[in-house]
């Protein structure tokens, strides 16, 4: 068997292959690795992209939980597999916070509602909870476990080894053609030589051939910062962060008590030229002081890479349409290393004769509702008009608030955290009051403390 591509889904379809005593090679155009498998933030959560209610209202709820349930299961086995053959790539068991973006948690309570149902492990903390427990200043949060996080360039590394070890071989070679019209697959190299095998596994991540035409791919970058280490700094419990939200932020921390953060997804600026935008830096700098006060503004690394999503937050996992013993590995979306371990899963014990019905939930040609190509369209529009990040929405509501309480000076006796709501504020911090009008009060953003606040006088203890 062949499969090109030497990252992360090249690497555990490898793994997988060889267990399986088949004879494998592997082919990339880079060193391992150096793909968008560098460029990941390696946060491996079972949740999808596109939030469980969403799917069932797309397909029909027996199939979004059967892709939820297959996601969960993946998660957890790819932590197993890495202890099972003691890979060194810093894998870690962690919880995952995923956050309501603004005032309403309804659609995320409505969320956890129905994780309930298809017995997944999920719990809703109220915005009381959330800042007790993890000291995180939101509205509410979905607490989820089983999720994980790594360093994806070991985690290849080590299991490209154990492949070699069971007699896999690994070459530096650029697939430009692809023949399957007889038995076996012939692929032509750059080179002029050309290697034939029985079956082809395309493991490529973004970097999609020619003979792969997906009807619901489309490419996107993302950015992420590093921050320097700072131990001492780092949220309670280290759970995994991600929002509600279809152009998301996410972070995680490292072994080592770095914080890494992610987003700013754009369709627009793909090629590495592009990409190198030190605006979309300083927006990260600004949604991390927004989300943890207390982390340092330092940032030791900033990175971007481009990658894929679906409509439907889906991989494409299974037969190429088109080409006889050509099959696909694509772990597109947020959680795009946990697909490539479930897309692993699928296609050994397909080579092994079994079949399952997520071929056809993940199927590169499968039929998309209109709905799903309307709201992604829709989505994209968005995106061009500008939407605005946590960090715009928290400076929103302080100009707010400004007009509201003119010549006001808000303080927080517990964090000392103050805001002068003038006409025109040089805000002093970056992080101090949020307003809750529903119930007429506010809160601090630092330290949870509320209080009341009128127009009238003061803001008073509630």
């Amino acid at each position: 068997m062949l499969i090109v591509g030497a990252g992360i889904t090249g690497a555990l379809m490898a793994e997988r292959l060889t267990r399986q005593g088949r004879q494998v090679v592997i082919i990339d155009r880079e060193l391992p690795s150096l793909g968008s498998t560098v460029a990941s933030t390696a946060m491996l959560l079972w949740e999808i992209d596109r939030p469980l209610f969403e799917l069932a209202q797309l397909y029909g709820f027996e199939k979004a939980v059967r892709c939820y349930r297959a996601s969960h299961h993946a998660a957890q086995g790819l932590p197993s597999l890495v202890w099972q053959h003691g890979i060194a790539c810093q894998m870690r068991r962690r919880l995952s916070l995923y956050l309501v973006v603004d005032d309403s948690p309804n659609l995320v309570q409505d969320e956890c509602a129905l994780r309930g149902r298809a017995d997944l492990p999920s719990l809703y903390l109220d915005h009381a909870a959330l800042l007790k427990r993890f000291g995180i200043a939101r509205a509410g949060a979905l607490l989820s476990r089983d999720a994980a996080d790594a360093d994806p360039v070991l985690l290849t590394h080590g299991l490209l080894d154990i492949s070699l070890q069971r007699g896999a071989r690994l070459l530096k070679a650029n697939a430009v053609a692809y023949d399957s019209t007889a038995q076996s697959v012939t692929v032509g190299l750059e080179n002029g030589l050309s290697i034939e095998a029985r079956q082809v596994v395309l493991a490529t991540g973004y970097v999609m051939p020619d003979i792969v035409r997906p009807t619901a791919q489309q490419p996107a970058s993302s950015w992420a910062i590093a921050s320097r280490r700072q131990p001492g700094h780092l949220w309670p419990e280290q759970a995994l962060i991600w929002e509600a939200s279809r152009n998301y932020h996410y972070a995680r921390t490292t072994t080592d008590g770095r914080i890494i953060l992610g987003g700013e997804d754009d369709r627009a600026l793909i090629e590495p030229h592009a990409r190198a935008t030190p605006a979309k830096v300083r927006a990260l700098k600004d949604y991390l002081k927004a989300l943890w006060p207390h982390a340092s503004e330092d940032v030791a690394f900033g990175w971007s890479g481009a990658f894929d999503t679906t409509h439907d937050g889906l991989p494409l996992i299974g037969r190429v349409p088109g080409s006889k013993n050509i099959f696909a590995a694509f772990g597109y979306g947020g959680n795009g290393i946990t697909f490539s371990f479930l897309a692993v899963e699928l296609m050994a014990a397909m080579f092994a004769g079994g079949s399952s019905p997520l071929f056809d939930d993940l199927a590169i040609d499968r039929d998309f509702p209109a709905k799903t190509r309307d709201q992604a369209a829709q989505h994209e529009g968005d995106e061009q008009r500008g939407q605005r990040s946590l960090s715009h929405h928290i400076t929103q509501k302080r100009e707010r608030l400004a007009r509201r309480l003119p010549f006001f000076q808000l303080s927080c006796c517990d964090c000392a955290s103050s805001l002068r709501a003038a006409p025109d504020p040089p805000f002093p911090a970056p992080s101090i009051w949020a307003i809750d009008r529903r119930r007429n009060r506010s809160y601090c953003e630092r330290c949870g403390r509320t209080r009341c606040f009128s127009n009238e006088g003061d803001p008073r203890p509630f």
